[in-house]
């Protein structure tokens, strides 16, 4: 469910160190590169104190520039303003096609929403508490959470019948449950483009609930992809996988049960 075309796009990435955990950027930075190739790397904080210590050992291992910004007011997070100046500095470079805001604060809701209006695609990273509003302000949003760990690494396929419900299962980290908003919304999806036979392409159905709901990520529910989620509602979804003309490659089509 990437972004179209995402390999072309080139992305300014943008971290908010006083909102994010240092812990995942391994993961973070792997994630954006899904979305396109970072050619600016940046990240935002007041240097001089002692919670930034974290960042600073990963800093040069992923080659971001700490930008420095100091605390002018106790309780507030500085590292704000700076980060939407450079933003909209790099926006009127014309050299970009999209912004990656790594934060899990609201005061980068306008700021995400300028940059669309403009054109941009913004993709947000930040932690399952980040306020809605920043959230759907977004092109895509990824929870941290789901990059720490929640995948496992792949086992080898297994090679009985039952490889189908090991495939299936979900990993034992899940920050949601699929409940009945999230079934409503895929069933929606289904029948917005859904065609005389009551089938929709799979990648279709992806990015349509991509833009209805920009934080949906099958990981958010333990699934690696879309696919193995879809399979797991076989009360109320059928699967069809289809030969396509690349040996090896399936076309996989869903729809509701008593269409």
């Amino acid at each position: 469910m990437a972004l179209s075309n995402s390999k072309d796009l080139k992305l300014a990435v943008l971290i908010d160190a006083d909102n994010v955990p240092y812990s995942n950027v391994k993961g973070m930075m792997e994630e954006i590169t899904k979305f396109g190739t970072p050619t600016t790397k940046r990240i935002y904080a007041d240097w001089t104190k002692p919670n930034s210590n974290g960042w600073k050992a990963v800093l040069l291992e992923h080659a971001i520039t700490p930008i420095q910004q100091y605390s002018y007011t106790v309780g507030k997070n500085s590292s704000d303003s700076a980060l939407i100046i450079d933003a909209m500095d790099l926006l009127y470079s014309g050299k970009l096609d999209g912004f990656c805001i790594v934060s899990s604060d609201s005061d980068f809701t306008r700021l995400a929403i300028r940059l669309r209006e403009s054109g941009m695609k913004v993709i947000g990273i930040g932690e399952k508490k980040t306020p809605n509003s920043f959230i759907v302000a977004c092109d895509r949003f990824i929870y941290i959470e789901v990059l720490d760990g929640a995948i496992q690494k792949k086992k080898p396929k297994p090679t009985t019948a039952d490889s189908k419900k090991v495939i299936e299962k979900p990993a034992e980290k899940a920050l949601n449950k699929i409940d009945k908003a999230t079934i409503e919304l895929i069933e929606a999806t289904i029948e917005d483009i859904e065609d005389d036979d009551g089938w929709a392409f799979l990648g279709d159905v992806g990015n349509m609930i991509v833009k209805k709901k920009p934080e949906f990520d099958p990981r958010n529910y333990g699934f690696s992809k879309l696919t193995p989620m879809l399979k797991s509602l076989t009360d109320i979804l059928e699967i069809d996988e289809r030969e396509s003309d690349k040996k090896g490659i399936k076309h996989v089509y869903v729809r509701l049960r008593f269409n």
